[in-house]
């Protein structure tokens, strides 16, 4: 009971905070509306001290949160990705911050037309557990490179990196810039109440409905980041073990707990078996034994690790077969990780067919032709990423013409997110807008349309009264036109 009282005290003294660091970041923006160059490059150095010169202290908490996060997938995909963000957006922030020149038309001469990137103001930012780090620390490099105050809710999920970011970012950031949040789901859902200049939600899709119904509410702009079920495509002709080798390091990073990680695999019918022998193989491979490996991720928490095990057993007893990769055979019952597993004979009634897996299962399902394989994606919520394993680029295109994603990666999995030059966004059920690349400094900008007129004003010969020469001359053109 008590403990139950502190965190309630705890929850509603954060929630305090919000609001007053919501107000703080408010004035500060109103006095400081358009910070320059160098001040914008100073945060992102920030930034980057943060990051480089904690790395350990990163690992170690990513790994308590996770009670077991392999140390070089955090370095990679957490820290080495983040750390190549902030050298791209530092190089390009002074091109990015220049006015964009427009043309103008005959009815708007003499005159001039440019468009100016503003900052928007006070920007919130809400991280899932998956990534703790780089989900939190990519956006709000890009909301810093366009000039906005920074307000990050962290998951309940992942206390310890929650708490190293709120410590590290208090000791190199003034509160009224940038700040972090903790707490639960009574915290978050304050947090998302908020009317920030623009709200950025990544998690799942059922989560982000209810996002934009709070962000609504003020009118706030938001940028859903989402999931759904990725696919990859293999096409009849190309090498099994090398498909199976790219698409196992997509699915087998961070344990299948990635927004983009590969969900289903449609594969030439032909190809099933040798897929599953490929597989098989390639997990042993990388992971010759599970439990104790410390390059084995384990499942995030215990919630999570039985939804799985229930998706599984549904999936199951509704006739699929399941085909365990557990190399060394090992016990699974008291750790918080779990082996592989591929699922075939999949069937749209079982849960594990249509949500998002978010762990270390995969669903192979037989296909006969390119074109039931692209019907097949298309009867689908349009996913988050998607992948086709071919070497004909004829037939690269045509996938890319007729299926939407929100990201594609040809001939290899979840690379794509890591090239900064690229946005990453969803479409549909799998989120909207994007960030990353210039498409990052322009969602947390405002595009503004700027027109300057000259001395002489040409308007006045269009002016009221109607009638005069210049009208006629203009009634006559437009007949012209026709």
């Amino acid at each position: 009971m008590a403990a139950e009282m502190s965190e309630s005290v705890a929850a509603s003294g954060e929630i305090d905070r919000l609001e007053r660091v919501f107000q703080a970041q408010k004035a500060a923006f109103q006095r400081q509306p358009y910070p320059d160059i160098a001040a914008r490059r100073q945060a992102l150095d920030r930034v980057h001290t943060l990051l480089l010169e904690h790395q350990d202290e990163w690992v170690e908490a990513v790994n308590s949160d996770f009670s077991n996060r392999a140390a070089d997938e955090t370095r990679l995909a957490e820290i080495l990705v983040t750390l190549e963000g902030i050298k791209y957006y530092r190089r390009r922030l002074r091109r990015w911050m220049k006015p964009s020149r427009r043309g103008v038309s005959a009815l708007s001469w003499p005159g001039r037309a440019w468009v100016e990137y503003q900052p928007l103001g006070v920007v919130g930012i809400i991280v899932p557990w998956n990534y703790p780090v780089q989900l939190a620390v990519a956006p709000l490099v890009a909301a810093l490179a366009a000039g906005n105050r920074v307000m990050i809710k962290m998951s309940e999920a992942a206390p310890a990196t929650g708490a190293l970011l709120q410590r590290l970012v208090a000791e190199v950031f003034p509160e009224d810039q940038v700040a972090v949040f903790n707490g639960e789901v009574d915290v978050a859902q304050a947090f998302s109440a908020l009317p920030f200049d623009h709200l950025l939600f990544t998690g799942s899709t059922d989560v982000g409905r209810h996002i934009m119904r709070a962000a609504a509410e003020h009118l706030v702009p938001v940028t859903l980041e989402l999931g759904g079920k990725s696919p990859c495509i293999i096409a009849p002709d190309f090498p099994i073990d090398t498909a199976v080798e790219r698409i196992a390091f997509g699915k087998c990073m961070n344990a299948g707990q990635t927004c983009v990680a590969p969900d289903y695999v449609l594969c030439p019918s032909a190809q099933v078996d040798a897929f599953v022998s490929a597989w098989q193989d390639q997990v042993a491979k990388a992971y010759p034994t599970m439990v104790d490996n410390p390059d084995y991720t384990a499942i995030i928490n215990p919630r999570q690790r039985e939804r799985l095990l229930a998706w599984l057993d549904d999936a199951r007893e509704k006739g699929a077969r399941v085909i365990e990769v557990n190399p060394a055979g090992e016990d699974f019952s008291a750790s918080q990780k779990l082996p592989h597993a591929l699922v075939l004979d999949a069937s749209d009634d079982m849960i594990i067919a249509r949500e998002e897996i978010f762990g270390p299962w995969l669903l192979v399902l037989p296909y006969d032709d390119l074109e039931q394989a692209i019907a097949h994606v298309n009867a689908r919520p349009r996913p988050l990423a998607l992948y086709y394993f071919d070497w004909n680029r004829a037939n690269g295109e045509k996938v890319l013409r007729e299926t939407h994603a929100g990201g594609v990666c040809l001939n290899d999995t979840i690379s794509h997110v890591g090239v900064d030059d690229l946005p990453f966004g969803g479409v549909g059920d799998s989120g909207m807008g994007a960030y990353h690349g210039p498409e990052g400094f322009r969602t947390f900008s405002k595009a503004k349309g700027v027109y300057r007129k000259g001395r002489f004003n040409a308007a006045s010969f269009i002016m009221p009264p109607y009638g005069r020469r210049m009208h006629r001359l203009i009634r006559r053109f437009m007949l012209k036109q026709g």
